[in-house]
């Protein structure tokens, strides 16, 4: 199990939002993948959506649990519009935002405010995370074994991308609270994008990571390298090549 101590239990609340169907740490790579999902975005589409959601925030003085309802209410409003992949739009950097990676985002408390700034917020933080996942896409192309590799050349791709993936979600999170969830899900999805299920990918990736990642604690450089090593071998049962 990945380790998950040292945050509140309102770390959570962030990352899921009306049910697990929504929440982006549990969606498979199918539902995120930008290159199935078109996202048609122009200034007229802006304008409508920040309407939308403008009109949708509480009043000043609303609290906590109004604010909270806002934000799963714009998850669902997004989702239907554009796809399950927009609900990662408050999975923010932190323990306010749940140990991702969006930074126009905070967390209810901080960015909940007038209609206008609030609206502009979740707009700037929808086209953040779409940026993320294009972006994770590309390197995901670059890193994947190549077709026909053999076991010891799938095996060095492999520690290559793990190793890869960990030091890009470390250096966008900070290593801050609940970051490892974020590693989880990026290496998740990168086996899936390779060809393997979902389920044979979440178990892969939690034993080499084996509750090792802590909150708020940049992993040395030779933990990332075993965990990548313990990836590589387990899905192929060779040691990578170390002379690639």
């Amino acid at each position: 199990m990945i380790a998950q101590l040292s945050c509140p239990a309102r770390f959570w609340r962030n990352t899921t939002a009306i049910n697990y169907d929504l929440a982006p740490a549990w969606l498979p790579w199918s539902a995120v993948d930008p290159n199935r999902i078109a996202f048609a975005w122009d200034e007229a589409e802006a304008s409508e959506i920040t309407t939308v959601i403008a009109s949708m925030v509480p009043s000043d003085g609303a609290g906590w649990e109004e604010r909270h309802r806002f934000t799963t209410e714009v998850t669902a409003l997004l989702a239907a519009r554009y796809g399950r992949w927009a609900c990662g739009w408050h999975w923010a950097v932190g323990e306010g935002g749940g140990g991702g990676v969006v930074t126009s985002w905070c967390c209810t408390s901080h960015s909940v405010g007038g209609p206008a700034a609030t609206a502009a917020n979740v707009v700037a933080s929808l086209l953040e995370w779409r940026d993320w996942l294009e972006e994770l896409e590309e390197r995901f192309e670059q890193l994947a074994p190549p077709a026909g590799a053999d076991a010891e050349e799938r095996s060095w791709h492999l520690e290559r991308a793990a190793t890869r993936l960990v030091t890009v979600v470390v250096d966008r999170t900070g290593a801050e609270c609940g970051w490892y969830g974020l590693c989880r899900t990026v290496l998740t999805w990168f086996l899936s994008f390779t060809g393997m299920g979902p389920e044979g990918a979440k178990n892969a990736v939690d034993t080499a990571i084996g509750g090792r990642f802590k909150s708020w604690t940049v992993p040395s450089r030779t933990l990332i390298d075993a965990v990548g090593e313990e990836l590589a071998v387990d899905l192929t049962g060779v040691q990578p090549y170390r002379d690639h």
